[in-house]
This record gives C-alpha cells, sequence and structure tokens, in this order.
C-alpha cells in the first residue's frame, strides 16, 4: 500500500540514518525485526489498536517486549510512533530500512526461480555474473518451479529476467499474433 510507504519513510530514513552513524545498522534490524513480529502478535496487536489503551501503556508493552535490548532511542521510537498513531507501521519501516541497509552496503537478493535445483557451480557463476552486471554483493535464494519446462526466472530488485523456456515461447506466441 502506497500510503503505508509513505508514512513509513521518513522514519525509516531517521532511523537509518541513526543507525549509521552509531554504527549499529545490524542491531537495529534486529531490533525492527522484533518490533515488527511483537506488533503482529494478535494479544498485542490488539492492545495497539485498542482505543481505551494509552500512548504510555502501548509504548511500555512494547519496550517490555524488547527488554534491555531495546536502548533509549528503540524506547523514543516507540514513544513517537505511539503518540503520531503510527505503532502499525513496524513492518514497513523494518522493510524500507532493509533496502537503505542493503543500498550501502551494496547488496542486492536475488531470487532464481528454476525449473530444476541448481549446481553449486550454475549458483557461483550466477552470483558472479550477476554481480558484475548490477555491481554489487548478491545474495541468492533458488527454488524449483517444475510448471517452468526449463530456464529460469531471475528477480532482482526491480528488475525481472525471464529466461524460462515458457517465457521465451510466450514472448514467441505474441510475435507471431501480431503478424
Amino acid at each position: 500500500m502506497a500510503e503505508l510507504a509513505t508514512l513509513a519513510r521518513p522514519y525509516a530514513h531517521a532511523i537509518f540514518d541513526i543507525a549509521k552513524q552509531d554504527r549499529l545498522l545490524d542491531r537495529w534490524s534486529r531490533t525492527l525485526a522484533f518490533l515488527t513480529s511483537a506488533s503482529a502478535d494478535e494479544d498485542v496487536r490488539r492492545l495497539l489498536e485498542s482505543p481505551s489503551a494509552t500512548d504510555a501503556q502501548k509504548t511500555h508493552t512494547l519496550a517490555q517486549l524488547c527488554g534491555d535490548d531495546l536502548g533509549d532511542k528503540g524506547r523514543a521510537l516507540i514513544s513517537v510512533l505511539a503518540q503520531n498513531g503510527r505503532l502499525g507501521l513496524f513492518a514497513e519501516i523494518s522493510a524500507q530500512f532493509e533496502s537503505l541497509r542493503a543500498e550501502e552496503e551494496r547488496i542486492l537478493d536475488v531470487e532464481v526461480v528454476a525449473a530444476y535445483e541448481l549446481t553449486p557451480d550454475e549458483r557461483q557463476r550466477l552470483i558472479d555474473a550477476l554481480g558484475r552486471r548490477f555491481e554489487r554483493e548478491i545474495q541468492l535464494s533458488s527454488r524449483v518451479d517444475t510448471r517452468l519446462l526449463g530456464g529460469a526466472i531471475i528477480r532482482a530488485g526491480d528488475t525481472v529476467i525471464d529466461g524460462s523456456i515458457r517465457g521465451k515461447l510466450d514472448k514467441l506466441s505474441e510475435t507471431l499474433q501480431r503478424v
């Protein structure tokens, strides 16, 4: 939802700037992931959405769940989000934070969907080729889709490379239909 992304953006950027300045990117990643998970719990979500619970109660409950790992800046984040009625943004803030972190660390998550399991050699060749193309460190995940006739579909950020036989046949079919 674009609205959630828009609302979460300033928080994600602020947290990222703080985490980068303090050299605590990994710690903030874990904190945001935990807050996302905690706020998705049904009982916690009910409290966070309850109009009868005060901002202080919501802040205290989330801070208590995180324990000592949260720190003063983490508590301040929860408090600001509670005061602004934005406690439902943790998942989006976390996702945007991770995108900023990946950009900073020059890491690109790539998913490969193939007709068969990739061999270690194929995985490494893909990582090397994609690393040269995107000029980033590649974190590759792969899965098998038996519906593909052969080849693979690669998703790297906003880029999709369809090298599957099914994709090539679909393109050929479209071309023939236009003639």
